[in-house]
């Protein structure tokens, strides 16, 4: 039941920050082309319509693995977020696919890659149907101060879901690569930063105070402290579209935020390493093959770290010859934890929709063989959870 109070308002301001050291090559911005934008490294190999041809051939011919999703499959629990901007611990709450509700312990709500509708795809109404269902809605959730995308596939970016949480959350600003703010206002949306590679903007939430009707779980901070964070583009390696036109037009990113001494890194969707087609049974990881690996990550780690978390890729994978550019593996995920220095990880993009040909439930056993072969822990470190599961550091 709502009741009259006190609630804390915070009005949330954006600067731009002086620029911290980067890379020798962030400033050639050679991921830059004139029609847009490209990863400019040997690990990339176009992931073309040529490629998407084949996949469809191999579902044709019966080749393809189909993935059985008649379950159980992930486990879904209702989110318990936070009914304050109280915590002293990081918590980071799974809502399926790439989405992470981020509670910070100076106060600040942040949203990744929400897409919380059934389909995937134009209108809700075309693209893969979810497997598992969405762990809340999107007003469900009682604080968002920002909402940040890591690029405009609709498995990532959902119209239905950032208009309405821009509905609810009128005081939520969002943060894009760089070439998507347009798309954000034609759908109203006018709370938009967009950033490049390696730049980077300090927030400020100011606190107010407003007489209003609130449920006891959208109450706010009691001290009406300030809070300050700063957030940081960089460098992955895939691409974008929303539709057959638009390819590479708009720019793709992973983030670090930083708040009060706690770090998270969200890698978004990445591949690492471009696999070549091997026979039937082969480990693409044995030490015989020695295809080029993505540098931008260690350039992450070592410009940017170390981080409390990352939130880093594990699904969407096979066949590996196909996605690997693109979407990298459980082993990939390992690397790129290592090399971006994050002193934990949560596995994301996997359990929610089928995109690609691995079996539903094959990541995160995967994940346990691949920190098997670094020398990690199988739990503890590197972890996966269920659907609506909150972890805290």
């Amino acid at each position: 039941m709502g009741s009259t109070t006190t609630q804390i308002l915070y009005a949330l301001t954006v600067a731009t920050t002086p620029t911290r050291p980067a890379p020798e090559d962030a400033s050639k911005k050679s991921h830059h082309s004139k029609s847009g934008f490209r990863n400019p490294w040997d690990s990339w190999r176009d992931v073309s319509f040529k490629s998407v041809g084949e996949v469809m051939m191999r579902r044709l011919t019966g080749k393809a693995n189909v993935p059985d999703t008649s379950g159980p499959t992930v486990p879904v629990r209702t989110p318990e977020f936070l009914p304050s901007r109280d915590t002293t611990q990081l918590r980071a709450t799974w809502l399926g696919h790439a989405a992470y509700y981020i509670e910070f312990p100076s106060g600040l709500r942040v949203l990744f890659d929400p897409v919380l509708e059934e389909r995937c795809g134009p209108y809700n109404m075309l693209g893969p149907k979810r497997f598992t269902d969405a762990p809340c809605k999107p007003t469900d959730i009682p604080l968002i101060d920002a909402v940040v995308i890591s690029h405009n596939h609709y498995d990532h970016l959902s119209y239905h879901t950032v208009t309405a949480i821009a509905k609810k959350h009128p005081n939520c600003h969002f943060f894009v690569p760089l070439g998507n703010k347009t798309w954000f206002e034609q759908c109203g949306i006018q709370k938009v930063t967009e950033l490049d590679w390696w730049e980077e903007c300090d927030i400020t939430l100011s606190p107010t105070t407003k007489e209003t009707k609130v449920e006891a779980v959208g109450e706010g901070h009691p001290e009406a402290s300030e809070i300050t964070a700063r957030l940081s583009s960089l460098p992955c390696q895939h691409v974008s579209a929303r539709g057959p036109f638009d390819r590479n037009k708009t720019l793709w990113c992973s983030w670090a935020i930083e708040s009060e001494g706690k770090k998270v890194y969200f890698a978004g969707d990445t591949g690492y390493r471009p696999v070549t087609e091997l026979p039937e049974g082969e480990d693409d990881h044995d030490p015989k093959y020695d295809f080029p690996v993505c540098p931008a990550f260690k350039q992450v780690g070592e410009f940017r770290g170390p981080f409390d978390l990352g939130l880093i890729p594990i699904g969407a994978y096979a066949p590996r010859h196909v996605w690997s550019p693109a979407h990298g593996d459980p082993h990939d995920a390992v690397s790129i934890f290592q090399d971006t220095k994050c002193k934990n990880a949560l596995g994301i993009h996997w359990g929610t929709w089928v995109l690609t040909e691995e079996d539903v439930l094959e990541p995160p056993e995967k994940l346990k063989t691949a920190l098997k072969r670094f020398g990690l822990p199988e739990k503890g470190v590197f972890d996966v959870v269920d659907i609506g599961e909150s972890r805290e550091y």
